[in-house]
């Protein structure tokens, strides 16, 4: 599916989707102005046609015990294509890792990490980024506040 192969009524349902995913095509329609069955087949040709990747839910994280929230940016040792592989691996492995991006510029990489306390932290980098050979420098911010986060497309 292209993006033009999408009208005005699927951007509002992915619109409505992606502010609350537990929408019922009823609740939907309202939403977008449309009947329950057109909104229930257009979410499936949505889904189908990968528009739709998922349905999370949001979780307190405090609640959960996860009190910091970690940036830290990675420096690999050598820039090749098994090293990028190893260290992505590594990143799949571990479940801290909320969000990663491989850079351009003088980072190679930026990790979104939850733990639930400095120590935890210490644990992470210590045990598990510095000690892997692709890793050369690593450098942690603590987020002090979170100003946005989890905010949809702009569609």
């Amino acid at each position: 599916m292209q993006e033009s192969s999408i009208d005005e009524f699927d951007r509002k349902i992915l619109v409505a989707l992606q502010d609350d995913g537990r929408l019922s095509n009823t609740d939907l329609s309202d939403k977008v102005n449309l009947s329950a069955s057109q909104c229930a087949r257009r979410r499936v040709r949505l889904e189908e046609g990968g528009w739709i990747r998922a349905y999370h839910a949001a979780l307190d994280r405090e609640r959960l015990g996860f009190g910091l929230v970690n940036l830290i940016s990675v420096t690999l040792s050598t820039h090749n294509r098994d090293n990028a592989r190893q260290f992505t691996k590594l990143i799949g492995e571990l479940p801290e890792v909320m969000d990663a991006y491989a850079l351009t510029g003088e980072m190679d990489y930026m990790l979104k990490v939850v733990t639930r306390d400095l120590k935890g932290l210490s644990i992470f980098v210590n045990e598990y980024l510095l000690p892997h050979e692709s890793v050369q420098n690593v450098k942690t911010a603590i987020v002090l506040e979170t100003v946005k986060e989890g905010g949809g497309l702009p569609l």
